[in-house]
């Protein structure tokens, strides 16, 4: 009897041993939640009712309103639960109705754990429904805590919202909700950005007999920082304190990270004397906080001294403590330094990952220390840290800047046997590198071994096969990929146009130019023509002496909101020098440009003219003096002088 009640009571029952007992007959539960796909003999079995084998139910003592047998259907429910045999658990919860046993509100969250373990909400809200009428359960707090909690787990905050406000509104429901049940409506009105809706929740939980905890305030807390209402946040920092719930680590954590992204540096430090005052010790949640926020700030120096007292508080520092001041110290240009913190953290017993170090040879290739990168690459490997495709695609990359392109081919033959695909990141590094050194052919021969591979080719290899095809003049080769670009599906973006308008005014024919240039403006903002492009077509014009339409154009362009730069005004100065006759100095070209730009409110770039006009020795007319004096001095909105 004692081995029977072992097997009820594990993971799966075995039919086999009950069968042996007493030649029983048993049916094998079905794996699948979808009774479709049960064996159909299997199904038959279920649907006898000695599908369960009445021994199993003559072992357990009576005692008040249950009956003999109900433990082993309660352990039956379990181990079904465990397993996730919803089907079985309907056949036990039909056989328990018929016999009229008593059903158990622990039974139902059992089930209801399994549903939001199976990913099955509606089912677990199904079943919440079904327990007074059909099972005559008595619903609690418990049970509804259970089903609004993995409703949340799954990511339905509508949902859990709507089953919260169903839930208290129905009169024929008495459940009062606790602190859990209003932690969790409190997160999901955060997660779906109804702090607002939260706070009424909180101020409405006194009135309901529930005193909000240390887990309603941060999660409160950080919902208002993710807003960038962190004012408020430390205001209910001060009032969960007057309402003597005391702030955690946890707490203290969250306020930390909203000040540290926002760059109130000065703020955080004196939430951390606080957090010291409270008796709340930082942790390695809060260090790593404190240590990305100075190294947003460029602060980096004392990033690094607050590693060292990390260390020197018996906090031990983790993968993202090390990598947040050396990826710091990589974008700061100080490549070294970040070294030596990868040296201190291997000493420490901190293997660096394939992230760090791509981080670390990126930052060293760009600034060309390429001997050191090299140095780097071998060590990594020394260090049994094998590259994936980021760190392989970093140091390819490094290596084709460095003018190593048949390395950088050999890296590439070692990848591959190494099992890892190449990505088009790593490609297009090693086609630019061929069109930079004039191997166009190689580049070609490279876009056929990536087809006939199977290479997942996006925009921007596209984009740098183009260009390199167009620099070296080869149009119908680029007209030909343009088109199969286009066949594909991939739209072009701004960068794809302009480099084959490019390529077509370069070799004179300005009206192609001008035909692709009229395409970008019906696509969508994606692919809008920026001042590089409208400075290709303005400077082929130019060249061909068309000024009335390189003028149109020009109107066009500041119609548009595209401000002309520095090179718009060179292009239009050497064409005034060397298409009129007497050349003429543009003074009055740039002085109307900018009296133009004025009147438009485009303060910077009527600015930057200016300044092109006085290096040029262009003495701006007097009226163009007075505009930029009135626009330069106006007070701009918002500011208080």
């Amino acid at each position: 009897m004692i081995m029977l009640f072992r097997i009820i009571r594990s993971k799966r029952l075995n039919p086999i041993l009950l069968g042996a007992k007493k030649n029983l007959s048993f049916s094998v539960p079905c794996k699948s939640s979808n009774p479709t796909l049960c064996d159909s003999s299997a199904r038959k079995q279920l649907d006898t009712e000695t599908a369960i084998p009445e021994e199993i139910f003559k072992s357990a003592p009576k005692s008040g309103s249950y009956k003999l047998g109900d433990s082993s259907f309660y352990s039956l429910i379990d181990s079904y639960a465990s397993s996730g045999d919803f089907w079985s658990i309907e056949k036990v919860f039909e056989r328990m109705k018929r016999e009229s046993r008593v059903f158990l509100e622990r039974s139902f969250i059992t089930v209801f754990k399994a549903y939001g373990k199976a990913r099955l909400p509606e089912k677990a809200i199904d079943l919440f429904y079904r327990m007074v009428d059909e099972f005559q359960c008595k619903r609690t707090v418990k049970s509804f805590n259970s089903v609004l909690n993995l409703i949340i787990q799954a990511g339905l905050y509508n949902r859990a919202v709507e089953f919260y406000s169903s839930i208290m509104s129905a009169k024929d429901v008495s459940i009062t909700p606790n602190v859990l049940s209003f932690n969790l409506i409190i997160k999901s009105f955060c997660k779906l950005g109804l702090v607002d809706r939260a706070v009424e929740i909180l101020r409405e939980m006194p009135a309901k007999n529930s005193a909000p905890d240390v887990f309603t305030y941060c999660t409160l807390m950080d919902g208002l920082c993710k807003q960038d209402r962190i004012g408020e946040a430390i205001c209910l920092l001060d009032e969960m304190q007057t309402e003597g719930c005391f702030p955690s680590s946890v707490t203290f954590n969250v306020l930390l990270n909203g000040l540290c992204k926002k760059g109130d540096l000065a703020r955080a430090s004196n939430l951390v004397d606080n957090m010291f005052l409270k008796g709340c010790l930082p942790n390695e949640v809060t260090y790593n906080t404190l240590i990305h926020g100075l190294c947003l700030k460029g602060k980096l120096d004392k990033a690094v001294q607050l590693l060292n007292r990390m260390v020197d508080s018996n906090c031990v520092p983790n993968d993202v403590t090390y990598g947040t001041i050396i990826n710091g110290l990589i974008k700061a240009g100080r490549a070294a330094d970040g070294i030596r913190v990868l040296n201190f953290m291997e000493e420490r017993g901190f293997p660096a990952n394939q992230h760090i170090y791509s981080s670390v040879l990126n930052g060293l290739f760009k600034e060309e220390k390429y001997e050191e990168a090299r140095r780097m690459w071998k060590e990594m490997l020394g260090r049994g840290c094998k590259p994936n495709e980021v760190v392989y695609g970093v140091f390819m990359d490094g290596l084709c800047q460095e003018g190593r392109s048949n390395e950088a081919e050999e890296i590439l033959q070692e990848m591959t046997s190494n099992g890892i695909k190449p990505n088009a990141f790593i490609y297009s590094s090693l086609l630019r590198n061929f069109f930079r050194t004039r191997s166009s052919e190689k580049a070609l021969l490279m876009w056929k071994d990536m087809e006939n591979k199977g290479c997942a080719v996006n925009e921007f290899c596209y984009s740098v096969m183009l260009q390199g095809l167009c620099q070296e003049g080869k149009l119908e080769e680029a007209t030909i990929l343009w088109n199969d670009m286009l066949g594909r599906g991939f739209m072009p973006d701004t960068v794809s146009y302009s480099t084959l308008i490019h390529g077509h005014c370069n070799l004179g024919d300005v009206k192609k130019g001008l035909e692709l240039f009229n395409e970008m403006l019906y696509r969508d903002s994606l692919c809008q023509p920026d001042v590089i492009t409208y400075n290709i077509l303005l400077d082929a014009l130019c060249k061909e002496g068309s000024m009335a339409r390189a003028i149109n154009l020009l109107n066009n362009m500041m119609d548009r909101g595209c401000d002309p730069d520095l090179g718009t005004c060179n292009i239009f100065l050497k064409a005034l020098r060397e298409k009129f006759d007497p050349p003429q100095d543009g003074r009055e070209f740039l002085d109307e440009l900018v009296l133009r730009l004025f009147k438009r409110e485009r303060t910077l770039g009527a600015s930057k003219i200016l300044e092109l006009m006085l290096q040029k020795h262009l003495q701006p007319k007097p009226l163009t003096w007075e505009k930029a004096v009135q626009h330069l001095c106006k007070p701009r909105k918002g500011v208080v002088n």
